[in-house]
């Protein structure tokens, strides 16, 4: 019998606190770990307190943690001295998606931590075979791919390198429920795992089709919102191909693949976006246009929406029929 994980008995680094580092250390001070935060640049430890607090005070008010916040975040340290990684048994770094930068960073953790410590990247685009080989142990290296908001969402990939110990791999896929992920792990790597590869397909149809006059922002929009939009949440494609009768889809695509875009380089949509400057929401500044106000508030609503999704979706689990038929 498998020995039961007891999350606070683990100590976890996180190194990089930018958006996602501090909603990814949100998550691990929810499941009851001690974690050590490290800022690799010192702007980050203006601004990583007052966004891991706001996400525990929000997290009680809808119901995520039961304990007072400060309860949480006093099992956080915060520091720019990587030496404080030495008691962590996981580190998960979160920087930039800089091949040169990775590589120093890991050069810093892997001088203080343990041998037997696992070193871990949420990078969600570089082949985790290829990050591996920047480190002196590549056995214990692996890809932990988050979904932003790390705290709210169930969404992890567990992914393995081509040198990577599996059964590390599967640790770390039984460590991550206590997270309230239902993480998939991908054994063999690829570049841009899983679902970035099925998202990725689908954002540059959705620029194909505006490029070539189909459809406008909105109507690509609209249709994702009230098409995948209204089932994904439920199930993946392959189950919904079998809810809705896979022979369907089989006679379809034998017209529609070959007409779907299949180009190599980057969208004008998007590249134009991008070198007038736009980020998004972010600096009020995208595919749509935005006020300062309503940027703002678009954030602001995202927020609102995850806690709300998420209450939904933990009523249908992965196993929820499985369930439904064990109660009878």
């Amino acid at each position: 019998m498998q020995e039961k994980i007891d999350s606070e008995k683990i100590t976890i680094g996180v190194v990089g606190l930018g958006l996602m580092g501090c909603s990814i250390t949100t998550c691990l001070l929810m499941a009851n770990h001690t974690v050590v935060a490290v800022a690799p640049i010192a702007v980050d430890m203006q601004h990583a307190s007052n966004r891991i607090q706001h996400h525990l005070i929000k997290s009680k008010e809808e119901g995520l943690i039961n304990l007072p916040p400060g309860y949480y975040f006093n099992r956080l340290t915060i520091t720019e001295d990587y030496s404080k990684l030495n008691l962590c048994s996981l580190v998960i770094e979160c920087t930039l998606e800089d091949v040169e930068i990775k590589k120093q960073v890991y050069s810093k953790i892997e001088a203080v931590i343990s041998s037997d410590a696992i070193l871990t990247s949420n990078t969600s685009a570089i082949p985790i075979s290829l990050l591996q080989d920047l480190t002196t142990t590549p056995e214990r290296f692996f890809g932990l791919h988050w979904a932003e908001p790390s705290h709210t969402t169930r969404f992890l990939e567990v992914i393995c390198g081509d040198k990577s110990n599996i059964s590390q791999g599967e640790y770390l896929y039984e460590l991550s429920h206590l997270w309230g992920k239902e993480p998939t792990l991908v054994r063999k790597d690829i570049r841009g795992f899983i679902t970035n590869r099925l998202m990725y397909a689908m954002y540059r149809e959705a620029c194909y089709l505006v490029e070539n006059g189909y459809a406008t922002l909105e109507d690509v929009d609209r249709a994702c919102r009230n098409n995948p939009g209204y089932w994904m949440t439920l199930v993946g494609v392959f189950r919904w191909m079998d809810l809705t009768g896979i022979d369907a889809y089989h006679r379809v695509m034998k017209d529609l693949l070959p007409t779907l875009s299949n180009e190599t380089t980057i969208p004008k949509l998007i590249d134009d976006v991008v070198k007038a400057g736009g980020k998004g929401v972010s600096n009020a500044k995208g595919f749509y246009s935005y006020t300062p106000e309503e940027a703002e508030l678009w954030e602001a609503t995202f927020r609102e929406f995850t806690f709300e999704i998420r209450k939904l979706a933990l009523k249908y689990p992965a196993d929820v029929v499985s369930k439904k038929l064990s109660s009878k």
